[in-house]
């Protein structure tokens, strides 16, 4: 049977294990730290804006398992917030174990604590990777979706740094690129300055440290705005920010509060001594990153050479997905570049043809837009996400952002991909 190794087990690696699995090959998750879902376990947001259609275009292609989980993991739905319609908010406290059952139902190993340190090659094959167990992991071929944050040393070079952020460097080991440690020269995504890096664009509140006014109305209405006083803010702080649909005027100007279990807010550090003089938080404690008072985890550090088919550039059986396909944004982006590919992984063994999505999908023409706006500094200093900036403006102008789940069938129909991802090659 072929056997597809995914080093990475964020949303991006479980998208790209579940597609691999459907297609008919035997998959393992190497994950470095004791969870899946990565930078996930802090998400929380969905189906904004052109999330919609994106996600809804994975589903009929066959590739909603993931989908289908966050939804049923729900907390809130149809929430606008500054720059954003009918989102949907998964609870981030419950998520990781449905997940992970999802991914069982389909056989598919996960091996947590397992970080890949080296990798084996002959001529331009991966033979197999070294864990810093020094156990041995043999494949046919490999999914890099080990992302492009950290280690410690980036936070800290490129940023403010942070203390045990979701990451958990310290606690796991740095993470370590398969495409690197296979030879592949990789390039880093920029700031709106040309400095290299990005900060991660929120940081997480404990719940119970907010008043009891603002828990009730998170807990009803999913979310809060609370403005600013005019001597804290601060707009320059929204170029370093890896979330560029959140690098609004608003999210200067006010401090978004979302609940996904916990309280998800939309900046990526604020001073503790700050926060604790806006009426509600006085008592605010800071969930993730601990540091969260002056510093974040920084992104983009690593983003891999690759083609339209998720297929890197000289290694023969290396795809990859998620931030290290590109200057992305989000768990639905993160899931789409997944699912192509953990399918055409399969393909590669068998020598098929590679699946490489039309540019009438959102999806398909997401990821060549992406790749080509990326061969310039000023590319890389773009965001790339359906729910804003650059593409989402692209959606709308092209007429293609619609929330009509049978007008999205009808286009995948139109491209003959209904259920491609639900499909056994072997």
């Amino acid at each position: 049977m072929i056997k597809v190794v995914v080093a990475g087990g964020g949303w991006s690696g479980c998208a790209a294990a579940l597609a691999a699995a459907k297609a008919g090959a035997q998959v393992l998750i190497l994950e470095r730290t004791d969870m899946l879902l990565g930078t996930g376990l802090v998400g929380g947001i969905f189906r904004n804006n052109g999330r919609y259609t994106a996600a809804e275009e994975a589903i009929a292609m066959g590739g909603g398992d993931l989908f289908v989980a966050m939804d049923a993991n729900t907390r809130h739905k149809g929430v606008n917030f500054p720059g954003h319609q009918h989102a949907s908010f998964y609870d981030v406290c419950n998520i990781e174990p449905l997940v992970k059952r999802v991914l069982q139902n389909y056989n598919i190993e996960i091996r947590t604590k397992a970080r890949v340190v080296d990798v084996q090659k002959y001529a331009k094959t991966i033979q197999s990777v070294t864990l810093d167990s020094g156990e041995v992991i043999t494949g046919d071929v490999f999914v890099d979706t080990t992302g492009t944050s950290g280690p410690m040393g980036n936070c800290l070079k490129y940023g403010n740094g942070c203390s045990m952020c979701i990451l958990r460097c310290p606690t796991f080991g740095p993470r370590l690129s398969l495409c690197a440690k296979a030879q592949v020269k990789e390039f880093m995504g920029q700031k709106t300055d040309g400095s290299f890096g990005a900060m991660s664009g929120s940081c997480k509140l404990n719940k119970e440290s907010l008043n009891l006014t603002l828990r009730e109305k998170l807990n009803r209405d999913g979310t809060v705005v609370l403005p600013v006083p005019a001597n804290l803010v601060k707009s320059s702080n929204l170029g370093k920010k890896a979330c560029s649909q959140y690098a609004l005027p608003e999210y200067a100007e006010n401090l978004v509060l979302i609940d996904t279990g916990h309280v998800k807010m939309m900046t990526s550090y604020f001073p503790l001594r700050d926060l604790r003089t806006i009426p509600g938080l006085e008592n605010a404690r800071y969930e993730d990153p601990y540091g969260g008072g002056v510093g974040n985890s920084v992104r983009y550090m690593g983003i891999a050479p690759c083609n339209n088919s998720m297929k890197v550039d000289g290694v023969d059986n290396l795809f990859c997905a998620g931030e290290k396909f590109g200057v992305l944004v989000g768990h639905t982006e993160a899931i789409v570049t997944g699912l192509l590919a953990g399918n055409n992984a399969v393909r590669n063994i068998l020598d098929m043809q590679y699946l490489e999505l039309p540019r009438s999908l959102v999806v398909g023409d997401f990821i060549a837009f992406v790749h080509e706006q990326m061969v310039s500094d000023a590319g890389l200093r773009l965001r790339y996400t359906f729910s804003g900036s650059v593409y989402f403006e692209r959606m709308k102008a092209m007429g293609v952002y619609t929330v009509d789940g049978a007008e999205i069938e009808k286009r995948v129909e139109k491209a003959g991909l209904i259920d491609i991802y639900s499909r056994c090659l072997v």
